[in-house]
């Protein structure tokens, strides 16, 4: 199973994303295996910390350029593959969609995010003419805590208009602790505070159920 999580604008909360999921899913005893694929190297920087730790092994490896054939052997090996691609609309981002099972798309609930989904579209309509097994899904993150500002809402209804794209219920907020996990190697279920660990629960609940997958007791087998 390859989960590839990318968007072509940076600043969504993309790695933070990527190593929350392999996390989470080590902490289900997946065998999971984080590819590094956006030279910034945010994740490679976020394991090397990690294996610091007793906690559950994320294997990493760093990949660039065309990395759709080495995804797939990657998959062979690993029961879940996790890749954090560049922010940006780069080859590892559309090669690694031609291999992905998922593809997760961070955005921010801000409008210079959701105007990049017109040509996100185009990205993905090109994909999945080559893979039409990819299940594309939206994920809103960074998202304000304040009830009283209303982009959530305002984000749902512009994702209606694009309906290649499912945007999952699930939504990560904007919070402190998910800065304090990646200096220490650790994802938020790893963490004291109870409120973002529920979001990424959440979040491989949901995916779990909407692409038919189970994650759970060192097996991932379609449902």
């Amino acid at each position: 199973m390859i989960i590839l999580v990318g968007n072509q604008k940076g600043g969504g909360g993309k790695s933070t994303t990527a190593v929350n999921l392999s996390a989470c899913l080590a902490h289900k005893g997946s065998d999971v295996l984080l590819v590094d694929a956006d030279k910034q190297g945010t994740a490679t920087n976020w394991v090397r910390d990690r294996q610091e730790t007793q906690l559950p092994v994320v294997n990493s490896v760093q990949k660039s350029d065309n990395i759709h054939h080495c995804l797939l052997d990657l998959a062979q090996r690993y029961q879940v593959v996790v890749v954090d691609a560049a922010g940006r609309d780069s080859r590892e981002l559309r090669t690694g969609m031609i291999a992905a099972d998922i593809l997760l798309m961070p955005f921010r609930p801000s409008q210079p995010d959701l105007d990049t989904l017109p040509t996100m579209q185009e990205i993905l309509t090109s994909a999945l003419d080559l893979n039409p097994k990819l299940q594309p899904f939206a994920l809103l993150t960074m998202a304000p805590t304040n009830p009283a500002i209303n982009e959530i809402a305002q984000s749902k209804s512009v994702f209606a208009d694009f309906s290649d794209i499912q945007l999952l219920e699930t939504i990560i907020f904007e919070r402190k602790v998910y800065r304090d996990g990646m200096s220490e190697g650790r994802g938020v279920v790893e963490m004291s505070n109870s409120k973002p660990a529920a979001e990424f629960q959440s979040l491989v609940t949901e995916l779990s159920e909407r692409a038919n997958l189970n994650f759970s007791n060192k097996s991932l087998i379609y449902a």
